[in-house]
């Protein structure tokens, strides 16, 4: 690890077979702490590479324990967090939306780290049992469309940074790798990033797979569609920058899409959301985000419809059926 410190401190970049191998190495334990600490620190303070992101990733797939869901199409919702905005758990809702509107969601996802509540704050707190058991999540993805895939549990690679970035309490490169590292490895890919040269990173390295792809980044900094301002959209096909109204959607305020002060506090703002009770703006919000998950499935279909989709799902009762189904299952 001198030598990898050495090279970073001189301002050089790892190539993509030294990041794999510094990831190989830290899920060995080959570090000690002050080095691991060091290591993520240069990335706090300076861009990641295309050729490190990608070396990362592959690391991680590697190690992870895979999860074996069968022929399902499916696809993930998540966003990297680390945008420090501390919204409800927007994506999590959305996965449901998606899932109630018919289609298979492999939900990757962790507890929160830069804000209150992650989805997997939420769903515990709800009673869901996290698992690997490829048999059950089989099951969940069956009966309720959707299983949920508690990064801990597929990635032990990752155990030895977890008290640090805890301690660190600020988005790392870890964050940036999360989306990209689904055990199931979904061939759909909704995923939203804190800035916009992430958004790069995430649209160079996934052009070369063969996963349909929508990279969402909010230009006033969220990593999900937030209505506040303009969204950034990259896909395999298009790059766009919309607007609220493109999605037929009033524009919302911050403090409307806030996700509390505490788990409970965040699970009591899921529970009405999808329940068809929230504001306007948390369920325009939601709706918005599963509309693009929607349309990754079939890019062909316009926005229009796609909204009509999600908000169809969520007013029928379809996303808490999932939602209910998937705990029923656990």
């Amino acid at each position: 690890m001198k030598q990898i410190l050495n090279q970073l401190f001189d301002h050089q970049k790892l190539t993509r077979d030294q990041a794999r191998e510094v990831l190989i190495n830290i899920s060995e334990n080959k570090y000690n702490t002050s080095q691991l600490a060091a290591f993520i620190s240069v990335y706090l303070m300076r861009n990641i590479s295309v050729e490190e992101l990608a070396g990362f990733r592959d690391a991680l797939l590697d190690l992870c324990v895979p999860a074996d869901l069968g022929d399902f199409r499916s696809i993930d919702m998540c966003g990297t967090g680390g945008d420090s905005k501390n919204t409800f758990n927007i994506s999590t809702l959305a996965s449901f939306v998606v899932a109630g509107a018919g289609y298979k969601v492999a939900k990757h996802g962790n507890y929160g780290v830069s804000s209150v509540s992650g989805s997997s704050n939420v769903l515990e707190h709800f009673g869901y049992s996290f698992t690997n058991d490829n048999d059950i999540l089989r099951r969940q993805m069956d009966g309720a469309n959707i299983c949920f895939l508690h990064a801990p549990l597929f990635h032990p690679a990752l155990k030895s940074v977890g008290p640090i970035r805890r301690e660190l309490g600020v988005k790392t490169f870890f964050n940036m790798l999360g989306p990209m590292v689904n055990p199931a490895r979904p061939s759909c890919q909704c995923v939203g990033v804190f800035s916009l040269k992430l958004a790069r990173l995430y649209h160079f390295i996934y052009q070369e797979t063969d996963k349909s792809y929508c990279i969402i980044h909010a230009i006033d900094g969220y990593d999900e569609v937030s209505l506040t301002k303009n969204t950034k959209i990259i896909t395999n096909d298009d790059e766009l920058l919309v607007d609220p109204q493109w999605f037929g959607m009033e524009p919302c305020k911050h403090e409307e899409i806030f996700g509390g002060e505490s788990v409970e506090e965040a699970a009591g703002i899921f529970k009405s959301v999808l329940e068809n009770n929230g504001t306007r703006a948390q369920t325009s919000v939601v709706c918005a985000n599963a509309a693009l998950g929607i349309r990754c499935f079939d890019p062909a279909k316009s926005i229009v419809d796609c909204v009509a989709e999600a908000r169809e799902s969520l007013e029928s009762g379809r996303a808490r059926k999932a939602f209910n189904r998937l705990l029923s299952l656990n």
